[in-house]
């Protein structure tokens, strides 16, 4: 008998290998991390999308109205085969390693990063050579936008977390400052 972790791989291979044939493996990949990201921290919205007590075409209904516009179709499509599938319980680790797979793919690993404000594809670019540098490995860069980081930036590429944030050194000062 398959473990989760079985399953949630095999899912995350099925739709890594249709991104790909799609042709829009950036975009759609980096898509899905994100909402695998909202997911993550919205249980309301996980609970809703996994509730079996509802109608599968309702459950797809509101992924659709709350996607509709924000996402490309093939995005759109994936995210609904999977809730179709009942596996909304398992969509963030399915879509993380989505991620995984798509960074494998390109060889490189997959940099999370916090900014309170977006970054520019320069900022991004210059960032990805900067933590390639700083880890000796070539990165991905996905940017979560996160109002508490205050300003600055967070990173954190596998184990290794990089905090840069005004928040990190707020809290350094009052460590200071009671010390």
């Amino acid at each position: 008998m398959p473990t989760s972790d079985d399953l949630v791989r095999g899912y995350a291979e099925a739709l890594f290998k249709v991104v790909q044939a799609e042709g829009e493996l950036d975009r759609v990949e980096d898509e899905l991390y994100r909402f695998g990201k909202i997911l993550e921290s919205n249980h309301d919205l996980k609970q809703i999308l996994s509730d079996r007590g509802m109608e599968k075409s309702q459950r797809t209904k509101i992924l659709e109205e709350l996607l509709a516009g924000k996402v490309s179709p093939h995005t759109l499509s994936l995210l609904t085969f999977v809730v179709d599938q009942d596996r909304a319980r398992q969509l963030p680790e399915i879509l993380e390693e989505v991620a995984r797979l798509a960074a494998e793919a390109k060889d490189s690993v997959i940099a999370e990063v916090r900014s309170a404000v977006p970054l520019d594809a320069n900022q991004e670019q210059e960032l990805a050579r900067g933590l390639s540098r700083a880890t000796g490995k070539n990165v991905t860069v996905k940017v979560l936008l996160d109002p508490s980081v205050i300003g600055g930036i967070s990173a954190t590429v596998g184990d290794t977390v990089i905090d840069g944030t005004v928040k990190r050194r707020l809290e350094q000062l009052k460590e200071q400052v009671r010390g």
